[in-house]
């Protein structure tokens, strides 16, 4: 009984972009970039999350804004750990008992960086940490009947990995997990300015580009967006125009390698499992999946129809948050979800 009224289940979607925290019975309470900024010289925590991402690209030398995620897993263990205590206390405040956590992982990463998970959590103040794998909890939030007897493919774009599955009898079939994302989409862009316009811009501006005229379809309506960055040749400030046209060119190589990586998993599943796919077609979560016409052109090289979930930037936060209905059905540490395969939804 007290257990129950003073510890609180929270799933959370460690992202390396943002991080979601879903408390159980709440829903997600809090959603903040995955930066924390530190004092160099003696490694105290100064601003985490917004406030944080704030300051990427305009601190002093004494200062650093880091994102301790790379590619999905941790890169900064220490500083992860102390951004995962400050996420648990916004989200739940001071608690009599220590919480139990889901947290959501790549597919694809190993058991060593499994554990890397597992031991922050327990550090920053769980008592106990189970794990689920990204695609899978996209599933769950995206409203995919994770244990029917056919064949569903999500592709979960986030800001450091793609994960790609195909899910069955609550399981995933095939999967594949790539480095090339919302980072990846940033970086293109800031090379392409670069290139053809001799200009330097930072990654703030680049998501912000992406975000307002990225696209990756042909479409008749062009967008255009002025750009300020520094001139590479003069060194001075320096503005450009730039149109969703444009991006169409800036963007090429890394939404090809999310389109190589479909089709890789489509070759490897099951015969039965494709005529399912092609009923229900492919599913798209995450922030990458926002990216205007993206859905378009994946229908359009695979032949597949595909569809942008609903809420699709939080589906992993919700899917992970309605893990915790089963928590106790988890098995703790490194085994994950559907390596576990004995779970109920």
């Amino acid at each position: 009984m007290l257990d129950s009224l003073f510890r609180r289940d929270i799933g959370i979607d460690l992202g390396t972009a943002s991080s979601l925290v879903y408390v159980k019975g709440k829903g997600i309470v809090l959603a903040e970039p995955s930066v924390v900024a530190i004092d160099a010289e003696t490694g105290d925590i100064l601003k985490v999350g917004r406030e944080a991402q704030m300051m990427l690209g305009r601190t002093p030398e004494n200062i650093l804004a880091i994102r301790p995620l790379r590619d999905g897993v941790i890169s900064q263990y220490d500083i992860t750990l102390k951004m995962l205590q400050y996420f648990l206390r916004a989200a739940c405040g001071p608690m009599i008992l220590q919480p139990r956590v889901v947290i959501c992982i790549p597919s694809g990463v190993t058991e060593v960086e499994e554990r890397a998970v597992v031991d922050a959590a327990k550090n920053a103040g769980a008592r106990a940490a189970y794990l689920i794998e990204e695609p899978v909890a996209a599933a769950i939030g995206a409203g995919i009947d994770i244990s029917a007897p056919t064949g569903n493919m999500i592709v979960d774009i986030g800001g450091g990995t793609t994960d790609i599955a195909v899910i069955s009898y609550r399981g995933v079939v095939v999967s594949e997990s790539i480095k090339v994302a919302g980072d990846k989409f940033d970086e293109s862009i800031i090379r392409y300015v670069r290139n053809k316009y001799n200009i330097l811009i930072g990654e703030r501006t680049a998501e912000s580009i992406k975000k307002t005229i990225g696209n990756v379809y042909r479409h008749s309506e062009i967008k255009t967006m002025d750009v300020k960055g520094r001139c590479l040749v003069q060194g001075l400030p320096k503005f450009v125009t730039l149109s969703s046209a444009e991006m169409l060119e800036a963007l090429l190589s890394p939404i090809m390698a999310i389109i190589d990586g479909i089709c890789q998993v489509i070759e490897r599943t099951p015969p039965e499992l494709v005529a399912d796919i092609i009923n229900n077609g492919i599913v798209m979560t995450g922030g990458g999946a926002k990216l205007c016409g993206f859905a378009e052109l994946i229908t359009e090289m695979t032949g597949i129809r595909a569809r942008v979930a609903q809420n699709a930037i939080s589906c992993v936060a919700i899917g992970t948050g309605k893990s915790l209905e089963h928590i106790n059905m988890l098995t703790e540490g490194t085994i994950n979800l559907s390596r576990a395969r004995q779970q109920r939804y």
